[in-house]
């Protein structure tokens, strides 16, 4: 099917003025019907709870005679009419329902249709509850979505009043953008909405456990299905704190009062992100209904995500792009205000830490790569809607908040904030530019603000900053290089030993130095300092490196560092080093084994051994050395247990039981866990870590399905559905194995959370010589998928499904082979590309030379 073209999307809103919609959608059982305008391979006898019934009303204006198209992917097109005059059903071609001759005037165009349910996330995404049998439905219509559920002028500049009526069964309740009302016989009405693009319209129905209560004069709303409900009420009064909280300290930031009706947070089964900023009615991924034990770090990574959609009220909502090339407007300004929102205002005081050491990697990574691109890319980098999905990556969300947070350091925040105030009032309800977006902050500062868009957001890639320390006797000086081009505004600390007590480092200075403009003033009093650290605070984008003496320090004493931030820093560097092939893995694990086990900060331990394990083991060290890794990891781990073990920290035990489950390589241990339901000295086993260790134990073939099937009748829900799908794709069988590939690439069956499950189980290092005939099935097998199942497909298969484990040339070599093939869709070939960069990167660490200079 043809996908929308900027230079379309400009004609068409120069075309129309788009006033109104209204919406009735049927989601009670609704019998297949073959007929004119059929989705092409839907023949008849569909089952009937695969089909909705749709009806569109759209009333707009054609500012001048001209041809125009409206867009729709319906099942069946039951009929269609102009100003009361009936159309050819049979007219629509692929997603496109012709227009021609439009008369310059008013219009009403009426739309019937049998849409189908999505198993993917996209579009209208039916969910039976595996748990308790019932049924849930809810719309994700991001970006070109809109088209699986009724039919649009889908482009985000073509805002308009929505009003949507849904019929569901008796049972449900329904939520949409504005208040629901229950009329009777099923029938609910969503009050009409502001104007709004069409990718934010927002339905979700079924018969939903709801906790309500009010704030600042408005329904505030949370919902998840029945099954989850013990799960939602512990945590309802924490979900209503952070959002209150977030919701009044935006209020003080912004002059602009939040712009619709209600704030209703949904958490919805099989999400494919991690919320929609849908107006009035965010929805969320529903394993943010914790079920099982989390780290304090993983509420806070929830509490972001809700102050994150909540800046989206006015940054994309009330104010919303004309076109995609400007998403990161959307996604940056979020992100941003997220992260510093939650430390403004919640007891989530050090949410920058956790920033910089699992999110802003995301940025890092994705800017090296050969997919990189600006965080404002250029107008032609962006012709349609297929490339504009491509850029929903780490550059968009992290490395642009990134930006943001660099740009608020130079400019300062009340005239950062003052030129924001002026985008909301400028274009409240409508469409803006980045050039609108950069003028608003212009006018608000002295800065030249264009100048730093220019070096900032047009170009890509990362920039990396080398101090080079001279000590001149009774003072030292320090001078900052860059490789790059950007201008960096960055904190430089300086550390020395303590004398009394060589375990500890003590600040001596901090300052600021401008780069490259602006290096530190002249020499600094004393002897030269044991380490230095760049971007101490980390408020700007760049790698940063270290001299000899400094990386010496890191290397003894990184653990002393006072600042879980700063150690954040340092961390993220020794990990650019080895991905640069500057430091040795092992050097790296020795550096872990050194300073991990005194680490105090939930995200920085996360992170760290997340690294060790996924990267380091799994893919930088040659087989023949993971097994050694996978010890060093285990005696880490041993030893927060033994330091936690009396239970001053539940999280730190929490992240290290879950790490000696994941790296074990003799069943022992974890099967005596499972068998008792505790570890020694806490924490109880969990559904989530009970299905780690099946899994594991899966792995190394000292479980079969009959203990698996036992485990899932236990626990019979979504999440163990999951669990058993992972854990039968991990068993060591050619049968298993078999087995799970016909499911991922024969069957067209999975959901995506399911095929995402079975993925995850597939590949694993310690099966390598059982699975390698699959490897070059792969990227043949993929391209189908991606062609027959749509992007979001796509997308879990590039991820989740690529052999990232076979680091090999011949692996590499087949996988180029794939990228030529132009049958690859945009979306596959993006994951591709990034899984191929990131296998050729391992190939180089892998014959990098043994003790490379840092």
């Amino acid at each position: 099917m043809p996908v929308l073209t900027r230079d379309e999307a400009q004609n068409r809103a120069r075309l129309l003025d788009v006033h109104r919609y209204t919406i009735g959608l049927d989601l009670t059982a609704r019998a297949a019907v073959a007929g004119p305008g059929q989705e092409p391979g839907a023949g008849g006898g569909t089952a009937e709870e695969e089909l909705f019934g749709s009806r569109t009303a759209i009333r707009f204006t054609a500012r001048s005679a001209g041809d125009t198209f409206v867009e729709l992917k319906p099942a069946a097109l039951r009929s269609i009419t102009l100003d009361g005059e009936p159309l050819d059903p049979t007219a629509l071609d692929g997603n496109r329902y012709p227009l021609p001759g439009l008369a310059a005037g008013e219009h009403e165009l009426v739309v019937e249709a049998d849409m189908r349910y999505s198993r993917t996330g996209e579009g209208m995404h039916r969910f039976t509850d595996p748990g308790d049998g019932e049924t849930y439905v809810y719309t994700q219509l991001f970006l070109d979505d809109v088209q699986r559920v009724f039919a649009a002028f889908d482009q985000p500049d073509l805002k308009a009043v929505f009003e949507v009526s849904v019929t569901a069964p008796e049972r449900w309740t329904v939520l949409g953008n504005g208040i629901a009302t229950h009329q009777g016989d099923g029938v609910w009405t969503c009050a009409p909405t502001p104007p709004l693009a069409t990718y934010f319209v927002a339905v979700a129905a079924g018969p939903w456990h709801s906790v309500r209560t009010e704030h600042a004069g408005l329904p505030f709303g949370l919902h998840c299905r029945r099954s989850l409900a013990e799960h939602l009420d512990t945590d309802a009064d924490e979900l209503f704190e952070i959002t209150r909280q977030c919701f009044d300290r935006y209020h003080e930031k912004f002059e602009e009062p939040y712009p619709f009706d209600s704030y209703d947070q949904a958490f919805v089964p099989e999400f494919n992100a991690g919320a929609m900023e849908n107006p009035g009615l965010v929805t969320f991924r529903d394993e943010f209904v914790f079920r099982s034990a989390v780290t304090d770090t993983e509420r806070q990574t929830r509490a972001m995500v809700v102050a994150h959609e909540m800046a989206h009220m006015w940054f994309g909502d009330l104010v919303t792009l004309t076109w995609w090339d400007d998403i990161w407007l959307n996604e940056s300004f979020a992100e941003y205000m997220g992260y510093q929102t939650l430390t403004e205002a919640t007891r989530f005081t050090d949410t920058w830490t956790d920033f910089a050491a699992n999110r802003k990697r995301w940025g890092y990574e994705a800017d090296q790569r050969p997919t990189t691109h600006p965080v404002a890319p250029a107008a032609e980098a962006v012709p349609d809607t297929a490339s504009a999905l491509l850029n929903f990556d780490g550059i968009s969300y992290a490395k642009g908040a990134s930006a943001l947070r660099q740009l608020v350091a130079w400019m300062g925040e009340k005239d950062f904030l003052a030129g924001i105030n002026l985008h909301f009032a400028r274009h409240r309800f409508g469409n803006a530019t980045l050039a609108d977006f950069i003028d608003s902050l212009a006018r608000a500062t002295e800065r030249d603000v264009h100048a730093w868009a220019e070096s900032w957001l047009s170009t890509s890639g990362v920039d990396t900053l080398r101090p080079t320390v001279t000590d001149e006797g009774g003072s030292w000086t320090l001078d900052i290089t860059r490789d790059g081009s950007r201008p960096h505004r960055v904190a430089v600390a300086a550390y020395d030993t303590d004398p009394v007590d060589p375990a500890r480092l003590v600040l001596r200075d901090r300052f600021d130095a401008d780069v490259p403009t602006g290096a530190p003033d002249g020499p600094r009093t004393g002897r030269r300092p044991a380490l230095v650290v760049l971007n101490e605070n980390d408020t700007t984008y760049a790698k940063i490196r270290f001299d000899a003496v400094s990386w010496e320090t890191v290397r003894t004493a990184l653990s002393c560092l006072p600042s879980p931030l700063t150690r954040a820093v340092v961390w993220n560097a020794a990990r650019d080093l080895v991905r640069d092939g500057e430091l040795t893995p092992a050097a790296y694990l020795e550096t872990a084994r050194a300073h991990l086990p005194r680490e105090t900060d939930l995200a920085v331990v996360q992170s760290v051994l997340a690294f060790c394990r996924t990267e380091i083991a799994d893919r930088l060290l040659p087989d023949g050395e993971r097994a050694a890794a996978l010890a060093t990891i285990r005696a880490v781990c041993r030893d927060i247990l033994r330091r936690t073990e009396d239970g001053s920290d539940s999280g730190l035990r929490l992240i290290a039981v879950r790490q000696i489950i994941d790296a074990t390589s003799q069943p022992e241990t974890i099967r005596e866990w499972l068998s008792d339901g505790s570890v020694t000295g806490g924490p109880e086993l969990d559904p989530e870590l009970r299905w780690r260790i099946l899994h594991r134990l899966a792995v190394l073939g000292a479980v079969d399905d009959t203990a698996i099937a036992a485990e899932l009748a236990a626990d019979p829900s979504a999440t163990g559905q999951e669990g058993a799908a992972r854990c039968r794709a991990a068993l060591p069988t050619a049968e298993a194995k078999a087995a799970a590939w016909d499911l991922l690439f024969g069957s067209d069956t999975l959901s995506n959370y399911l095929f995402t499950a079975v993925a995850q189980g597939f590949w694993q290092p310690e099966q390598d010589e059982l699975v390698r005939e699959y490897v070059p099935r792969f990227f043949g097998d993929a391209v189908g998928l991606a062609a027959r199942r749509g992007p979001a497909m796509a997308a879990a298969a590039g991820r989740y499904a690529f052999p990232a484990h076979a680091v090999s040339a011949e692996t590499l070599a087949l996988g180029e082979t794939a990228l030529d093939d132009p049958g690859v869709t945009p979306a596959l070939r993006r994951s591709l590309a990034d899984q191929l960069d990131d296998l050729r990167r391992a190939l180089t660490v892998r014959t990098a030379t043994e003790g490379a200079a840092v």
